[in-house]
């Protein structure tokens, strides 16, 4: 069902659709809103649902699981610095490593450099998991960005949303 509401701030109109729901033949499939606000709230919802479509491509790992898993795959080997760069509580990524590390995914061992830290490792039996799932949602958001008008600019811009993120990351860790 698809509804017209106002902001009540600025008066801007808005068709919000709801999950499930029918959009009318005569809406465009892909409504282009003038506002700049209102498009950057359905890309901020839009890329809340698609967290979600891609923790359910694979039943395997949850999403947290995943971003710890592909944060040590990508050569953060500290649990501090996964979680400074996941942004999360130690005690949270701690969490998710001990599961990890209990499932056979992950390995900590002494870190080389440092007797008192811990390197975190991907094991094999990780890292073809890691493959799958990362198979399996790269796939879910082909099809759905099949459903665009421009299905690889959509897949280029969320590469640059990628990179946005780790350069603001890295300019938080040099402020301190």
């Amino acid at each position: 069902m698809a509804t017209n509401v106002a902001h009540p701030k600025n008066g801007s109109s808005v068709e919000l659709c709801c999950y499930g729901g029918r959009v009318p033949q005569s809406q465009k499939q892909y409504p282009v809103v003038d506002d700049e606000h209102a498009r950057a709230v359905q890309a901020v919802r839009a890329l809340a649902r698609a967290s979600r479509v891609l923790e359910r491509a694979s039943g395997e790992l949850n999403l947290a699981h995943y971003r710890v898993l592909s944060a040590v795959a990508s050569g953060d080997e500290r649990a501090s610095r996964v979680a400074a760069r996941l942004r999360l509580g130690k005690p949270t990524v701690s969490a998710a490593v001990d599961a990890l590390c209990r499932r056979g995914l992950m390995t900590r061992v002494a870190a080389a450099d440092d007797q008192r830290a811990v390197a975190l490792s991907l094991t094999a039996p990780g890292w073809s998991l890691l493959d799958r799932v990362e198979e399996e949602m790269v796939a879910k958001i082909r099809g759905l960005s099949a459903r665009t008008p421009d299905p690889q600019r959509l897949i280029e811009s969320l590469a640059w949303m990628g990179g946005a993120i780790d350069q603001a990351h890295a300019e938080r860790m040099a402020a301190g």
